[in-house]
Protein backbone atom coordinates (compact mmCIF):
# COMPACT_ATOMS: atom_id res chain seq x y z
CA UNK A 1 0.00 0.00 0.00
CA UNK A 2 1.18 3.60 -1.04
CA UNK A 3 0.15 6.27 1.51
CA UNK A 4 1.19 9.79 2.05
CA UNK A 5 -0.02 12.39 3.97
CA UNK A 6 0.19 16.07 3.11
CA UNK A 7 -1.00 18.84 6.02
CA UNK A 8 -2.88 21.34 3.57
CA UNK A 9 -4.45 24.92 3.82
CA UNK A 10 -4.29 27.58 6.24
CA UNK A 11 -5.52 24.96 9.22
CA UNK A 12 -2.92 22.42 8.00
CA UNK A 13 -5.73 19.65 7.08
CA UNK A 14 -4.47 16.30 6.94
CA UNK A 15 -4.92 14.81 3.15
CA UNK A 16 -4.01 11.54 2.71
CA UNK A 17 -3.12 9.82 -0.88
CA UNK A 18 -3.55 6.11 -0.64
CA UNK A 19 -2.96 3.91 -3.78
CA UNK A 20 -2.60 -0.01 -3.98
CA UNK A 21 1.14 -0.64 -5.37
CA UNK A 22 -0.26 -3.37 -7.41
CA UNK A 23 -2.89 -2.03 -9.33
CA UNK A 24 -1.54 1.75 -9.07
CA UNK A 25 -5.49 2.85 -8.21
CA UNK A 26 -5.78 5.53 -6.16
CA UNK A 27 -7.58 7.74 -3.98
CA UNK A 28 -7.62 11.39 -2.29
CA UNK A 29 -8.85 12.01 1.31
CA UNK A 30 -9.89 15.50 2.11
CA UNK A 31 -7.98 17.68 -0.25
CA UNK A 32 -8.84 20.63 2.27
CA UNK A 33 -6.12 23.06 0.42
CA UNK A 34 -6.42 24.27 -3.69
CA UNK A 35 -2.80 25.57 -2.82
CA UNK A 36 -1.53 22.14 -2.49
CA UNK A 37 -3.46 20.60 -5.34
CA UNK A 38 -0.02 20.86 -7.92
CA UNK A 39 1.51 18.44 -5.62
CA UNK A 40 -0.65 16.57 -5.17
CA UNK A 41 -0.84 15.78 -9.07
CA UNK A 42 2.89 15.65 -8.73
CA UNK A 43 2.90 12.83 -6.92
CA UNK A 44 0.16 10.62 -8.70
CA UNK A 45 2.59 11.46 -11.73
CA UNK A 46 5.48 10.37 -10.13
CA UNK A 47 4.59 7.22 -8.54
CA UNK A 48 2.53 6.40 -11.94
CA UNK A 49 -1.06 6.38 -9.77
CA UNK A 50 -4.19 6.87 -11.36
CA UNK A 51 -7.09 8.95 -9.23
CA UNK A 52 -10.15 6.82 -8.77
CA UNK A 53 -11.61 8.95 -6.11
CA UNK A 54 -12.10 12.00 -4.49
CA UNK A 55 -13.54 11.35 -0.52
CA UNK A 56 -14.61 13.60 1.76
CA UNK A 57 -14.56 12.72 5.65
CA UNK A 58 -17.27 15.45 5.73
CA UNK A 59 -18.04 18.65 3.85
CA UNK A 60 -16.49 21.62 6.12
CA UNK A 61 -14.11 23.76 3.92
CA UNK A 62 -10.83 22.96 5.44
CA UNK A 63 -11.43 19.30 4.09
CA UNK A 64 -12.88 20.34 0.85
CA UNK A 65 -11.74 23.39 -0.58
CA UNK A 66 -9.29 21.43 -3.48
CA UNK A 67 -12.19 19.45 -4.90
CA UNK A 68 -12.97 21.69 -7.92
CA UNK A 69 -9.50 21.68 -8.96
CA UNK A 70 -8.49 18.38 -8.27
CA UNK A 71 -11.69 16.80 -10.58
CA UNK A 72 -11.18 19.42 -12.86
CA UNK A 73 -7.51 17.54 -14.22
CA UNK A 74 -8.53 14.13 -13.21
CA UNK A 75 -11.02 11.72 -13.60
CA UNK A 76 -12.02 11.25 -10.17
CA UNK A 77 -15.10 10.30 -8.38
CA UNK A 78 -16.11 12.06 -5.42
CA UNK A 79 -17.66 10.62 -2.25
CA UNK A 80 -19.53 12.26 0.44
CA UNK A 81 -22.02 10.90 2.75
CA UNK A 82 -25.43 11.86 1.60
CA UNK A 83 -26.06 14.01 4.72
CA UNK A 84 -22.83 15.88 4.14
CA UNK A 85 -23.79 16.17 0.44
CA UNK A 86 -25.43 19.89 1.00
CA UNK A 87 -22.17 21.58 2.01
CA UNK A 88 -20.47 20.45 -1.28
CA UNK A 89 -22.30 23.05 -3.11
CA UNK A 90 -23.23 26.03 -0.49
CA UNK A 91 -20.41 28.16 0.76
CA UNK A 92 -22.72 29.28 3.83
CA UNK A 93 -23.36 25.55 4.89
CA UNK A 94 -19.56 24.91 4.57
CA UNK A 95 -18.48 27.79 6.10
CA UNK A 96 -16.06 28.89 3.88
CA UNK A 97 -18.43 32.46 3.43
CA UNK A 98 -17.08 33.23 7.21
CA UNK A 99 -13.73 32.59 6.13
CA UNK A 100 -13.89 35.44 3.99
CA UNK A 101 -14.17 33.60 0.40
CA UNK A 102 -16.73 31.71 -0.50
CA UNK A 103 -15.66 28.31 -1.84
CA UNK A 104 -17.64 25.66 -3.17
CA UNK A 105 -17.20 22.10 -4.81
CA UNK A 106 -18.66 19.99 -7.76
CA UNK A 107 -21.66 17.56 -6.25
CA UNK A 108 -20.83 14.60 -5.40
CA UNK A 109 -20.49 11.83 -7.85
CA UNK A 110 -21.55 8.79 -5.39
CA UNK A 111 -23.45 9.10 -1.93
CA UNK A 112 -21.70 6.84 1.03
CA UNK A 113 -23.38 4.97 3.91
CA UNK A 114 -22.53 2.70 6.93
CA UNK A 115 -20.70 -0.74 5.92
CA UNK A 116 -20.40 0.83 2.21
CA UNK A 117 -17.16 -0.26 0.36
CA UNK A 118 -14.61 1.26 -1.88
CA UNK A 119 -12.52 -0.46 -3.82
CA UNK A 120 -9.26 0.24 -4.93
CA UNK A 121 -7.51 -2.51 -6.56
CA UNK A 122 -6.46 -4.66 -4.21
CA UNK A 123 -7.93 -2.49 -1.03
CA UNK A 124 -11.27 -1.93 -0.18
CA UNK A 125 -12.02 1.07 2.29
CA UNK A 126 -14.94 0.29 4.66
CA UNK A 127 -17.25 3.20 5.63
CA UNK A 128 -17.88 4.05 9.05
CA UNK A 129 -20.51 6.56 9.91
CA UNK A 130 -19.76 8.42 12.78
CA UNK A 131 -21.92 11.61 13.14
CA UNK A 132 -21.22 14.40 15.76
CA UNK A 133 -18.83 16.49 14.42
CA UNK A 134 -21.30 17.00 11.19
CA UNK A 135 -24.18 14.79 10.51
CA UNK A 136 -22.65 12.91 7.91
CA UNK A 137 -19.31 12.76 9.01
CA UNK A 138 -17.19 9.55 8.28
CA UNK A 139 -14.41 7.27 8.74
CA UNK A 140 -12.26 4.93 6.55
CA UNK A 141 -11.41 1.50 7.62
CA UNK A 142 -8.94 -0.37 5.95
CA UNK A 143 -7.06 -3.25 7.21
CA UNK A 144 -5.75 -1.79 10.84
CA UNK A 145 -5.67 1.58 10.06
CA UNK A 146 -8.69 4.02 9.95
CA UNK A 147 -8.86 7.44 8.96
CA UNK A 148 -11.30 9.25 11.81
CA UNK A 149 -11.74 13.09 9.84
CA UNK A 150 -12.54 15.29 12.40
CA UNK A 151 -14.35 12.62 14.78
CA UNK A 152 -11.10 11.55 16.69
CA UNK A 153 -7.78 13.15 17.27
CA UNK A 154 -4.96 11.96 19.27
CA UNK A 155 -6.02 12.87 22.42
CA UNK A 156 -8.65 15.45 21.60
CA UNK A 157 -12.33 14.55 19.89
CA UNK A 158 -13.76 16.92 16.70
CA UNK A 159 -15.88 19.83 17.90
CA UNK A 160 -19.32 19.62 18.24
CA UNK A 161 -19.77 23.88 18.50
CA UNK A 162 -20.58 24.30 14.80
CA UNK A 163 -24.23 24.09 13.23
CA UNK A 164 -25.06 20.54 13.09
CA UNK A 165 -22.60 18.78 15.79
CA UNK A 166 -24.13 16.96 18.43
CA UNK A 167 -21.80 15.92 21.58
CA UNK A 168 -24.12 13.23 21.71
CA UNK A 169 -23.61 11.69 18.63
CA UNK A 170 -19.82 12.34 18.51
CA UNK A 171 -19.42 10.40 21.80
CA UNK A 172 -21.87 7.59 20.68
CA UNK A 173 -19.88 7.11 17.35
CA UNK A 174 -16.72 7.32 19.20
CA UNK A 175 -17.35 4.19 21.60
CA UNK A 176 -19.69 2.29 19.24
CA UNK A 177 -17.88 2.71 15.93
CA UNK A 178 -14.14 3.34 16.82
CA UNK A 179 -13.06 1.76 19.83
CA UNK A 180 -15.02 -1.30 19.38
CA UNK A 181 -11.51 -1.72 16.66
CA UNK A 182 -8.62 -3.47 18.08
CA UNK A 183 -5.80 -1.63 20.23
CA UNK A 184 -3.39 -2.04 17.47
CA UNK A 185 -5.22 0.07 15.05
CA UNK A 186 -3.41 3.02 13.41
CA UNK A 187 -5.25 6.11 13.72
CA UNK A 188 -4.84 8.60 10.49
CA UNK A 189 -7.03 11.96 11.75
CA UNK A 190 -8.25 15.05 9.67
CA UNK A 191 -5.38 17.13 11.87
CA UNK A 192 -2.38 17.06 14.13
CA UNK A 193 -0.42 13.77 14.56
CA UNK A 194 -1.87 10.16 14.52
CA UNK A 195 -2.15 7.64 17.16
CA UNK A 196 -3.79 4.29 17.56
CA UNK A 197 -7.11 2.86 19.32
CA UNK A 198 -5.58 1.98 22.55
CA UNK A 199 -3.59 4.94 23.10
CA UNK A 200 -6.57 6.82 23.13
CA UNK A 201 -9.20 4.62 24.98
CA UNK A 202 -6.21 4.66 27.96
CA UNK A 203 -5.12 8.47 27.31
CA UNK A 204 -7.74 10.76 25.47
CA UNK A 205 -9.69 12.50 28.09
CA UNK A 206 -12.37 13.55 26.31
CA UNK A 207 -13.63 10.41 25.79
Amino acid sequence: MFLKRLAVGALETNCYLIACEKTQKAAVIDPGGEEEIDLILSLLQKNNLSLKYIINTHGHIDHIAGNNLLKTKTEALLLIHKLDADMLVDANKNFSSFMGKEICSPPADKFLEEGGEIPLGRLKLTVIHTPGHTPGGISLALDNIVFTGDTLFAGSIGRIDLPGGSYQDLQKSIKEKLLVLSDDTIIYPGHGPGSTIGEERRKNSYI
